[in-house]
């Protein structure tokens, strides 16, 4: 994330699991109507007062904003926008990322665009990070517009390079046997998190500087070991990037998540790590296939939370038409 990537460029290990995010969209008489079932939101307003709508609707009325601003000439469209996301807000899946995606190649087709996903995944980085202001990288959104496992790259110009990788299909089925998520039942604000971070980054923080480094680097080690199919030493380096991203910041770990690693860790996990920026959400843990059931039992009876598997999945962003009902 900047300033460290516009100074030293970035690395990420990426991979897109079975979660998704749902956007609708459709022209309607009059007015701007947002749905948000999972959360039980729903506004509609006229066009002229769309802004009341900013509390509940922050991301959609953005997205709806920057759309008809940049291809639309500034004409606002009537239109009903209904999102749906598996992941909650706060998770570290990625998931608000992922719903701004899923919006904007909505829209983007509602206007008969063909934005090419580079395009895609920047104009959803802007969104969030320029229009909005919330802090935070670039590797969800080219993550959720391009799918599958990729090795991405940030060069110091601002330049983002998405590299596919080509992982063999046994490695991929024993990496989802040894995978588990854990969510302990608190979502976290990830751009407090991230801002802490980079305070400490622009300080010259030594400590998070150097934290910094190590997690670049073992960024590249973790897609060596994947692509030959070292799951012992992706393991070890997963951990060693979770002890180096601990020293980012003081509330990337709690004494909550502390208390479950320990926990699965007795149980036969055998390396884990919050995912996104920290605090509370997922955590990931690559366990013993064997005893999987027996590291589920450990944490959901001693910890609370829920445990769930998942499955990779090769498909980025798509876009469809359905007929109208």
């Amino acid at each position: 994330m900047p300033p460290y990537t516009e100074e030293y460029g970035g690395r990420i290990l990426n991979a897109t699991i079975d979660k998704y995010a749902y956007a609708y969209v459709q022209e309607i008489e009059r007015g701007v109507e947002f749905l948000s079932p999972d959360r039980e939101r729903t506004g509609q307003v006229d066009i002229a007062e769309m802004e009341v709508l900013r509390e509940d609707f922050g991301l959609h009325l953005a997205v709806y904003k920057r759309m008809m601003a940049e291809f639309n000439r500034g004409a606002y469209i009537p239109i009903r926008l209904a999102t749906q996301v598996d992941a909650p807000p706060g998770s570290g899946l990625g998931s608000s990322s992922t719903l701004v995606v899923a919006m904007v190649g909505a829209v983007a087709d509602l206007l008969n665009l063909a934005l090419g996903p580079y395009e895609v995944a920047r104009l959803a980085w802007e969104i969030e990070r320029v229009d909005l202001g919330l802090s935070g990288g670039w590797q969800d959104q080219y993550a959720a517009t391009f799918g599958g496992f990729n090795y991405m790259e940030s060069r110091p110009s601002g330049r983002i390079v998405v590299n596919p990788l080509r992982i063999r299909r046994d490695v991929i089925a024993e990496l989802e046997a040894s995978l588990l998520l854990y969510f302990g039942g608190v979502s976290r604000n990830s751009s407090e998190v991230i801002a802490e971070q980079q305070e400490h980054v622009v300080a010259g923080d030594q400590r998070a500087l150097e934290a910094t480094h190590a997690i670049r680097a073992e960024a590249e080690v973790m897609k060596d070991n994947l692509l030959v199919g070292d799951i012992p030493g992706l393991a070890e380096s997963l951990r060693e990037g979770w002890e180096a991203k601990k020293k980012l910041a003081s509330r990337i770990s709690t004494p909550e998540i502390e208390e479950a690693y320990r926990t699965a860790e007795e149980h036969g996990m055998i390396a884990g790590k919050v995912s996104g920026a920290g605090g509370g959400g997922f955590m990931m843990l690559i366990v013993d296939p064997g005893r999987r059931l027996e590291v589920t039992r450990s944490l959901e009876q001693n910890c609370g939370g829920t445990v769930m598997t998942c499955h990779f999945t090769e498909r980025g962003a798509e876009v469809w038409r359905v007929p109208e009902r």
